[in-house]
């Protein structure tokens, strides 16, 4: 017997696999959140599959999601990326301006709530990289 999700794979074997081991199981650390964030994001208006497919290359353009590098990225980034042809569809993110600069915003927002999560409760001046996290799993724990 099939599995239920087969029914919305049509038999796609990564999207398949993606079923089997990550859909629906919990991810966790702010890093894995920013890049379901920013891959939630890109799909507004396409399949999943499309994503799916793209996601190497979403972790190539934005560092494997680590936010601090991805904050730092500049207007001439976001052209370079809107620029950027690949050999297959798989190896270049959607190019849609506003897509890309919703993740450099967004990792700029996670560093804010970091920044204030610092000042409120951090007196050795680190960090508190789980920010991200603790707010998005706030809704349901």
């Amino acid at each position: 017997e099939e599995p239920w999700y087969t029914v919305y794979t049509k038999g796609d074997e990564e999207y398949n696999q993606y079923m089997r081991t990550e859909w629906g199981f919990e991810k966790r650390g702010d890093e894995a959140m920013f890049e379901k964030l920013s891959l939630e994001g890109a799909q507004a208006g396409l399949s999943w599959l499309t994503i799916l497919r793209k996601r190497d290359a979403y972790r190539t353009t934005f560092f494997n999601f680590d936010i601090d590098r991805v904050a730092a990225m500049t207007p001439e980034d976001v052209q370079d990326i809107l620029n950027t042809t690949g050999e297959t569809t798989r190896s270049t993110v959607v190019r849609h301006r506003g897509k890309i600069e919703a993740v450099i915003n967004n990792a700029k927002c996670i560093q804010e709530m970091r920044s204030e999560e610092k000042n409120i409760t951090s007196k050795d001046g680190r960090h508190n990289h789980g920010v991200f996290d603790r707010f998005l799993w706030s809704f349901v724990e």
